[in-house]
């Protein structure tokens, strides 16, 4: 009995340990603040090149630069004057991951190629099913999500119904810029970075549909 008893203790430890938390990152713009839970369960690769940019501080002053109401908001690629920062290698397309493109979920931008993307990532402002993975084809590959907000989702919702113009190829562009002052890692584990308080496209656009 008693190793048995051993057994059914440390079962007992073990769950009831906490779960591992997923990163939580805020987004700050100097039209308010987000943040978002980020599924690197889910989409593993997709999260570990999102905290890579933010890490190295990549996208403080780059913008929100297409704001659609009821769609979405895409950003973290290019600055206020429209020009793409360098960015990494792409990379490989996670969509398949059973995420859906739901409203206040966060999603790889990228071009018709799945698996193009960057920097650049959008938020959903509604159930998007046609950008959800549906074969494995390029045309119905749909866009990795790889977060949601936990906070911020009426911020989101006010970036969109700025006043927009064109420029250039661009589309949807907000007159004022929204900029993304800073994306920062939220402490989740001992050797997680700290959030700081901010200081102070690739050249091919990439789309979110």
């Amino acid at each position: 009995m008693k190793p048995v008893t051993r057994l059914f203790t440390l079962s007992a430890l073990l769950f009831s340990l906490p779960l591992l938390a997923r990163p939580m990152v805020e987004i700050r713009t100097n039209r308010g603040v987000m943040v978002a839970e980020l599924y690197s369960d889910k989409a593993p690769n997709t999260v570990r090149n999102f905290l890579q940019y933010v890490g190295e501080g990549f996208y403080s002053q780059t913008t929100f630069h297409r704001v659609i109401p009821g769609f979405m908001i895409q950003g973290g690629g290019l600055t206020a004057s429209m020009e793409p920062k360098a960015t990494h290698a792409p990379i490989a397309s996670e969509s398949n991951n059973g995420l859906k493109n739901q409203l206040g979920t966060l999603a790889m931008a990228r071009s018709h190629d799945p698996d193009s993307a960057t920097s650049q990532f959008f938020i959903n402002l509604s159930d998007n099913k046609h950008l959800n993975y549906y074969k494995p084809t390029p045309d119905y590959m749909g866009y990795t999500v790889f977060g949601k907000l936990v906070k911020g989702g009426d911020v989101a919702e006010a970036l969109s119904k700025q006043t927009t113009q064109t420029i250039g190829d661009f589309t949807d562009v907000p007159v004022e810029a929204i900029t993304i002052e800073a994306i920062v890692r939220l402490p989740d584990s001992p050797d997680a970075p700290v959030a700081s308080k901010p200081t102070s496209k690739k050249p091919a656009r990439k789309r979110s549909k």
